[in-house]
């Protein structure tokens, strides 16, 4: 079973204002990542707006975003729902289109009891043969993946990989990591906060699924290649800088519209419309957004 690692940006979702797929944008958003050196590209979590999509609109995104990186490196297509059926419709989808990977956030809305919960996952995993990322993201799901419960659904599970832990918490990673990798060596756990990737690394982890990945990749495949090749001083240099980058999530609520501000300031053709309910970003959100951008270095006076 294929695993994953190093850095795997969550791509944002480019939309013309009216809501259509932008689907030049992608194709550039794309071209860039790849061209950045990044390991994967994960389309329709959280910043893909995939909460604000029905069934329909997210298979044709997952279409067009496998069509435009043609196979040139892995793709992680989200398939996550409060509905077991809808999510196995989804990830089956996904493996006709051509998909390496798929992610899957547990049900929300719902706090579920242990046996629906793998009876969610089970239907899953065991209705593809793609290899399955869990997407861990407490704080919108309302309801933790503990490192127990994890190692449950791997064991059970063959084709469960690998998780996203969306956690701001050092000591949960460690656990997770911990625990989970005793029972399946090569069970892969990423990050999904920027300001946890070194730390991930040096616990054993196998790297970051994080928004700054959009708009600054640099930093993130600068990290996880320095400590590749034990340049520690490389790394923590770098990290610095990526360390300040989470308080752009801080800015508006919810960030997504943020997130490709920068990716505008960096020179992507991306509109930074969301789908509602997800309203333009405040000009004095951007000001900010900008002004962090040219204290870290990432762009140029």
């Amino acid at each position: 079973m294929k695993t994953f690692r190093g850095i795997i940006p969550p791509v944002s979702s480019t939309f013309h204002r009216d809501g259509t797929i932008d689907k030049t944008a992608m194709q550039q958003v794309a071209d860039f990542l790849i061209k950045k050196g990044v390991d994967g590209l994960f389309y329709l979590g959280t910043g893909g707006e995939f909460s604000q999509m029905n069934a329909s609109q997210r298979m044709a995104f997952a279409e067009n975003a496998i069509a435009v990186v043609a196979g040139r490196v892995p793709v992680l297509i989200g398939v996550g729902s409060p509905s077991t059926d809808e999510a196995v419709k989804l990830a089956r989808h996904a493996e006709a289109s051509g998909a390496d990977g798929i992610v899957a956030i547990n049900p929300y809305y719902w706090k579920v009891a242990p046996r629906n919960l793998d009876d969610y996952y089970q239907q899953i995993a065991r209705s593809v043969s793609l290899p399955v990322i869990i997407y861990n993201f407490p704080d919108l799901t309302g309801q933790d993946l503990t490192p127990e419960t994890v190692k449950r659904l791997a064991l059970q599970n063959e084709n469960i990989v690998g998780i996203k832990d969306t956690i701001d918490s050092v000591g949960h990673l460690r656990a997770m990591i911990n625990t989970v990798k005793a029972v399946r060596p090569e069970f892969a756990v990423f990050c999904g906060y920027d300001d946890h990737l070194l730390n991930t690394l040096l616990l054993g982890g196998a790297g970051a699924i994080t928004a700054s990945a959009n708009f600054a990749p640099d930093l993130s495949v600068g990290i996880y290649n320095a400590w590749r090749n034990d340049d520690l001083a490389t790394a923590a240099t770098l990290n610095k800088k990526l360390l300040q980058l989470p308080s752009i999530y801080s800015l508006e609520t919810p960030f997504v519209s943020l997130i490709k501000y920068a990716m505008q300031c960096v020179g992507l053709p991306v509109e930074t419309y969301c789908l509602p309910p997800i309203l333009e970003a405040s000009e004095e959100a951007k000001e900010k957004v900008h002004a962090l951008l040219m204290a870290q270095g990432i762009l140029q006076p």
